[in-house]
């Protein structure tokens, strides 16, 4: 053992002697084989703890190095890292395995697991710096089996990635430690989108030998996620190094509980990061005598033997290691050049290229002078054209072939030249050669060549358009992933304004780089040139933006999203939807669709993210209105930009759900609550944790930061029935509120900040002081909600939210449906309104302006009512799901909802305001008639549209009736409709004028189908209950078919009198309706049944449940033909093919599945999970289906329409409907409308 790791036994013998216990410690240092058995047995027999620790203590003294390792091992995994700490320092030097010093020669082993790790060659010219590589040594033995991060950090240049390169290069530390190999990546500074491809560079890397060929990673959280995975599953115990890394937040995107080891100029950079961390310090230069030794070597001259010169050049250079060997590189090819050099460096003629920096620079300046003045005049002209390079970029060998149209060899022999007098480093990774600038020879490059920087870019472009001429790089070309990235780069530095906006307006352009990286880095780019592509309009550029800001959720995902189809999808005037038209006539192969109506369906929203990858629980503006935070199931705290979505922070903030989040009023801190229990704090910069509360006894529901900046205060509220107030410059609780019976869901602050009000599930809200904590008012909501007797409702009365005015004198409170404005002072109500009989209010907020309240529902949509005249003003679709929050900007002219879909949507108030009207209509009934299309829909529950399709103009509206209208129907010759209300009435009217012609109070509950027969004399309806009626409205007859146990579900009309109805009560029966008579009773499922359809002989009919099958029965035999098995979810539709042959059925699970009705065979499944994060591929229900004439297509409705061919199963096309859940379709006879 080395002398000084005994001495460090020796010093600490005391502390180990008096608190380890040996059983477990021996185990460890048994299984590494340097403990026997025998010995064990020795320390067992001592009679007590400490004579035991001695005894073992007395047996590691006998032994060698990796005896000391094991015990510092032990004591780490069994939770001794205090007393590991006292050992830390003594942990001795590991050496190569054959006893020779590292530069003697590697082991084939070493080099093998160094060639695939990518890790750098060591330079033509190399000194040792053994001190500095037994550190790195050491402090990679440090991590043990354990995750956490090895920081190698120090100035530029001074030599950090040879020395880390160098520490790897040892057969026994790659053995013990990491026998799954090492990974280098090198980082530099990037943003978010280099980020991204330096990881699809990593897993594309490490995934090389796999069966299975991925796509790349589309976004950072999916390539940390497949990251994670590799180094789980393929490569555990393996070493990750991350060279030249610049910022924080880079880390986080590898912080995946594996072993890390980072270069950095910045110490503090795993500051944001978990896990065990060490650091080693590189010094900022050389020592005078290892600077000699560089130059000896590159002379080929003993030190002794070197010129007088030799001291002075060493000392100019101010040791740093890359200037030195810049000079080195020029003296080995001149070395008679000593005093020229010297007399360069000592005049200081070159410009400087950073005055203020802390580098290094003159030296370097003056180094990089002499370099390019000594190359020939042609080599000069190639070293200028990499002026242009992006910073930080390897780039691959084709890419200069392009630039000075050579073969690949010419070109690697000049750039070799290069590396050769250190101008240019390359990356050799296999057979492929990147080549890099370091930033410091990069910016010298640029200011030298400043003047000509425009017509460098200039070449650049018109070398690659030459070469591609109108053709786009393909992903299997190794210069593909550049001109993806930085074609647009050059274009710009170029000036070109007419190829950038070819370029960046060009569809296929788009379509080719989304596919490839995503959306967000298109974004940027319009952002970061929208003064070169505006210059002769901004309509152009927006058109494109706004595009792809509002279907970048769809853009970033799996499968790919026809462009074109989406791009048919924008307004007529549009340039996107210009080319995507043109684009459309010329595929002859491809079925594309035209939206006819589009004018009248509008994207309301600004921007729509998605950076969960679950539901998202509840958002907010900071108030700057600069960033959004948000939170969710996914555990996740994000911060990104309001304007254009780019992330800011990702955290993992929480071991469970996260509820809510809120920033400070200053912005500074974000705080989060959650299902874990636990309230923390972050910065909301940098994403360090403040601090962690963790006083509540269950889960906490709210949080929320007081309004003024100054003082932090926070609320938190839990389902603990407690409401507690915090300091954040304080540690524990400040006032605990105590009064509530119940969970307590919302808290908010008074805009003085003088009060808190709170809001729980035993029907109250309680207004409490801030400063003291007490109770000062409680308003019974559950007092407000009265069944038909005036008599206080049963139900359990949840009071969700509440909002206060801005000058705080009212307080607005939401429970179930309803939304009660309250005076503060009195506590008396002022007004209250039902906003929906069918759906749940989820959040609320008052807009800045106080006549505004946003309210979410749990149906997917957002509604702003004005408060003051009690009216509705505004109805937003666009989620997929429950929308859980709804939060206003500061100044009010913004709001954001987020949802159950994952998506976060950002809307303008005003434009909202102007355009509520533009939305699907829940409820219709179409009749095609002579090649035009009517639609009679119910808007807004008050009134029925008749509506021309074609032209989208509204023929005939009638007057609002007493009650809202639940459901309408159209008679085939167009002269009449009907509808049925929510009170059970239903009514007929003449379509000429709108006169209602009959009245009928059918029902007690909301009327829920309503048809004509084909002679429009007889009316057929059903309600929330068990009975069918049909009413002849013209002879005032009705007959009631009564039969059903439970409600019926819907009913459809067959020939002769007949009527197919099915039932909660999972039976089928068949009427006769002229009669009243049930002819045949089929007991069909043990759950609901959902549909039914018949087949076009009319001999069969076929029903789905929610017991997750389907069936086909006889109308003649009554016997069921075929049961349907394989669904997994409830199948919800069903429909025959035109030509009698096939049945397709769908279910809640986004799937679709088509059958042979002659044998029951499952044909195709249609509709498999594709969608990342295992999305089905309907985002939801599958709720309708339609076979095409021919029996050939199929249409299907869910969250968007799909088109699907049936021969194969394949999808043909998808139109998505601006985020809106379908419930039916309706199909032309010809299947082209």
């Amino acid at each position: 053992m080395d002398v000084k790791s005994r001495n460090y036994l020796l010093m600490n013998r005391q502390a180990l002697e008096k608190d380890i216990k040996t059983s477990y410690i021996m185990d460890r240092m048994i299984s590494d084989e340097v403990l026997t058995l025998q010995e064990e047995e020795r320390v067992k027999q001592q009679n007590t703890q400490k004579e035991r620790a001695a005894m073992l203590i007395n047996i590691i003294l006998t032994k060698d190095n990796n005896s000391y390792r094991s015990f510092y091992n032990a004591l780490l995994h069994e939770g001794y890292r205090d007393l590991a700490a006292l050992l830390q320092d003594g942990i001795p030097a590991i050496s190569s395995g054959n006893g020779k010093s590292s530069m003697d020669g590697m082991t084939s082993y070493v080099k093998t697991v160094l060639c695939e790790g990518g890790v750098p060659q060591r330079p033509v010219v190399f000194v040792t710096r053994p001190k500095l590589v037994d550190a790195i040594k050491q402090k990679l033995c440090c991590l043990g089996s354990d995750p956490g991060w090895v920081t190698v950090y120090g100035m530029a240049g001074c030599g950090k990635t040879v020395l880390t390169a160098e520490a790897l290069r040892d057969h026994q530390l790659l053995e013990d430690y990491f026998p799954g190999g090492v990974h280098w990546i090198s980082v530099g500074k990037q943003d978010k989108a280099g980020l991204l491809i330096k990881l699809q560079n990593l897993c594309s890397r490490l995934e090389h030998d796999s069966t299975l060929s991925q796509r790349p990673p589309l976004n950072i959280e999916e390539a940390k996620d497949r990251l994670r995975l590799l180094m789980l599953r393929k490569y555990p115990r393996s070493l990750l190094i991350l060279d030249d890394i610049w910022d924080s937040w880079v880390l986080k995107a590898f912080d995946n509980q594996c072993q890390v080891l980072i270069t950095s100029r910045d110490r503090s950079v795993t500051d944001a990061v978990a896990g065990n961390k060490y650091e080693v310090h590189v010094e900022s230069g050389l020592g005078h005598e290892k600077g000699l030794e560089i130059l000896s070597l590159f002379v080929n001259m003993k030190i002794s033997e070197l010129p007088e010169q030799a001291n002075c050049l060493v000392r100019e250079c101010k040791g740093s290691p890359l200037v030195i060997s810049l000079i080195g590189a020029l003296l080995r090819d001149f070395p008679s050049r000593w005093e020229y050099y010297l007399k360069q460096l000592q005049n200081k003629q070159f410009k400087r290229i950073r005055k203020s920096s802390s580098y290094d620079y003159e030296a370097l300046d003056e180094a990089m002078s002499i370099s390019v003045e000594q190359l020939n005049d042609n080599y000069k002209d190639y070293y200028k054209d990499l002026s242009v390079l992006p910073k930080d970029v390897k780039v691959p060998t084709k890419v200069l072939c392009i630039l000075w149209d050579m073969e690949t060899e010419e070109v690697e022999d000049i750039l070799q030249e290069f590396v050769n007098k250190s101008l240019l480093f390359c990356d050799r990774n296999g057979k492929s050669f990147h080549y890099y600038l370091h930033d410091l020879q990069l910016d010298f490059l640029t200011e030298k060549n400043r003047n000509q920087l425009q017509e460098l870019h200039k070449n650049i472009v018109n070398q690659y358009k030459k070469y591609y001429k109108l053709n786009t790089p393909v992903p299997s070309q190794e210069d593909c992933m550049y001109w993806y990235n930085f074609l647009a780069y050059h274009m710009a530095g170029a000036n070109m304004q007419k190829e950038l906006r070819d370029l960046m307006f060009s569809l296929d352009w788009i379509k080719a780089k989304t596919e490839l990286v995503g959306p967000a880095h298109l974004i940027h780019e319009y952002v970061e040139y929208s003064s070169i592509l505006d210059q002769k309009d901004s309509t152009v550029r927006e058109n494109f933006q706004e595009f792809l800001s509002l279907n970048g959720h769809l853009l970033g995902r799996q499968p790919f999203p026809d462009i074109i189809q989406l791009g048919l999808c924008q307004p007529e005037t549009s340039e996107v939807y210009q080319q995507a038209k043109l684009y459309a006539q010329r595929e002859t192969g491809t079925f594309y669709l035209e939206w006819i109506n589009k004018k009248s369906l509008k994207n309301l929203y600004r921007l729509v993210v998605r950076p969960h990858r679950d539901a998202v629980y509840h958002a907010c503006f900071s108030k700057d209105r600069q960033r959004i935070a948000s939170c969710g199931a996914d555990k996740t705290l994000q911060v990104f930009k309001a304007e254009s979505g780019e992330r800011l922070l990702e955290i993992s903030a929480h071991d469970d759900e996260i509820l809510c989040c809120a920033f400070s009023a200053d912005g500074e801190f974000v705080a989060t609550c959650s299902a874990d229990k636990k309230v923390k704090i972050w910065n909301s910069r940098t994403g360090q944790r403040k601090c962690v509360y963790e006083e509540h006894s269950e889960q906490v529901n709210c949080c929320q930061f007081n309004n003024r900046s100054g003082q932090y205060l926070l609320a938190t509220c839990s389902n603990d029935t407690f409401i507690k107030l915090w300091d954040l410059n304080k540690k524990y609780c400040r006032n605990t509120m105590m009064g509530h019976e119940n969970s307590v869901n919302h808290c908010r602050f008074s805009p003085n900040d003088e009060y808190v009000a709170s809001c729980s599930t035993d029907g109250t809200v309680k207004l409490w002081e801030a400063r003291s904590g007490n109770e000062l008012k409680s308003i019974e909501i559950k007092d407000f909600f009265k069944n038909a007797d005036e008599q206080p409702d049963d139900v359990e009365v949840l009071v969700k939210c509440c909002s206060w005015s801005r000058n705080g004198d009212m307080i607005l409170v939401v429970a179930k449906n309803k939304l009660l404005l309250f005076d503060v002072k009195t506590c008396g109500l002022l007004s209250q309104v039902i906003i929906s009989h069918h759906s749940t209010i989820q959040y609320c907020d008052f807009c800045p302006g106080d006549e505004l309240v946003a309210v979410a529902l749990s149906h997917c949509s957002v509604e702003l009512w004005n408060i003051k005249s009690l009216s509705k003003v505004a109805y937003c679709r666009g989620h997929m799901s429950w929308v859980h929050c709804v939060t206003f900007s500061p100044d009010g002219s913004l709001f954001l909802t987020s949802s159950d879909d994952q998506t976060i949507r950002i809307w303008e108030t005003k434009k909202v305001c102007k355009s509520s009207d533009a939305v699907l209509k829940s409820e219709l009934d179409v009749v095609f008639h002579n090649g035009e299309v009517m639609i009679l829909a119910i808007y807004n529950q008050k009134h029925l549209q008749l509506i021309n399709g074609n032209t989208d103009s509204v023929i005939m509206q009638t007057a609002a009736p007493e009650s809202p209208i639940s459901c309408c129907c159209l008679s085939e010759d167009l002269k009449f409709a009907a509808f049925g209300q929510e009170s059970g009435t239903i009514k007929v009217l003449q379509l000429l004028d709108g006169k209602v012609l009959k009245s009928q109070e059918a029902y007690r509950t909301s009327v829920q189908h309503c048809q004509f027969t084909s002679d429009c004399q007889t009316l057929i309806s059903s309600a929330h209950d068990s009975v069918i009626q049909v009413w002849n409205w013209q002879l005032s007859e009705c007959v009631f078919l009564r039969g059903h146990k439970e409600a019926i579900k819907d009913f459809r009309l067959l020939e002769n009198s007949k009527l197919l109805s099915w039932s909660f009560d999972g039976t089928v029966k068949v009427w006769n309706i002229a009669t009243g008579n049930a002819e045949k009773d089929f007991a069909c499922h043990g759950g609901a049944v959902l549909s039914c359809a018949v087949s076009p002989d009319g001999s069969k009919f076929s029903s789905t449940s929610a017991d997750k099958t389907a069936k086909i029965w006889s109308f003649e035999s009554s016997s069921v033909l075929h049961e349907l098995k394989s669904h997994e979810a409830c199948v919800r539709c069903c429909t025959f093919s035109p030509n009698n042959k096939l049945l397709a059925t769908g279910d809640d699970k986004g799937e679709i599945r088509i059958w042979d009705i002659l044998t029951g065979a499952l044909l195709h499944f249609c509709s498999p999970v594709t969608v990342d994060e295992g999305e089905p591929t309907h985002g939801g229900w599958v709720t309708d289906l339609s076979f095409s004439p021919d029996s050939k297509m199929l249409v299907s409705s869910g969250g968007f329409l799909k088109w699907w061919n049936v021969t194969t199963g394949e999808s043909l096309q998808t139109f998505y409907t601006n985020g809106t859940n379908l419930k039916s379709i309706h199909v032309s006879p010809n299947f082209k409308v």
